[in-house]
């Protein structure tokens, strides 16, 4: 479908830099975006001492703390937090194998209906659900930030545009 991001048929990804999925041998070039809201918001997110971008953000109408990830491909959710947005992980099929820093694991495809971060919304997002104890923070990647109309890192500070 025109304007939203497909991860690619491929079922293995590879995790790098501060937690990121990449995916293996997986599309090169630029993401698709979405036509921008009718009424455009713009939100600052200041990095951490450690250089992360963590943000609360609310995914299916639940709050969560969160780690904005560039490099990571898809937003990724874990288990627990999957069980609290009503993504109802124990009926999934996780047949997506990625590695992380602590081997492989496997997780789940799904849609997530609103991801919301200081006001910045983008509607049906893809994931990952990752299964029981392989993540224990939300990542926030590009089946987010390349539904906005614009996301740059300045001088510690992230603008997220939509």
């Amino acid at each position: 479908m025109k304007g939203r991001f497909h991860l690619p048929d491929s079922n293995h990804l590879l995790a790098a830099g501060m937690g990121a999925l990449l995916l293996v041998g997986g599309v090169a070039g630029a993401l698709p975006f979405s036509a921008p809201a009718a009424q455009a918001r713009t939100a600052k997110v200041k990095a951490a001492p450690n250089g992360h971008f963590i943000v609360r953000a609310r995914i299916n109408g639940v709050r969560a703390e969160a780690l904005i990830d560039t490099g990571a491909s898809a937003v990724v959710i874990p288990y627990g937090k999957a069980l609290r947005m009503r993504l109802h992980p124990r009926s999934m099929d996780f047949n997506v194998i990625v590695r992380t820093a602590n081997g492989e694991a496997r997780a789940a495809r799904t849609i997530l209906r609103k991801v919301e971060i200081k006001g910045v919304v983008a509607h049906d997002v893809e994931a990952l659900v990752m299964q029981k104890g392989a993540l224990d923070k939300v990542l926030i990647g590009t089946s987010y930030l390349g539904k906005l109309r614009r996301y740059a890192v300045k001088d510690s500070m992230m603008r997220l545009e939509n």
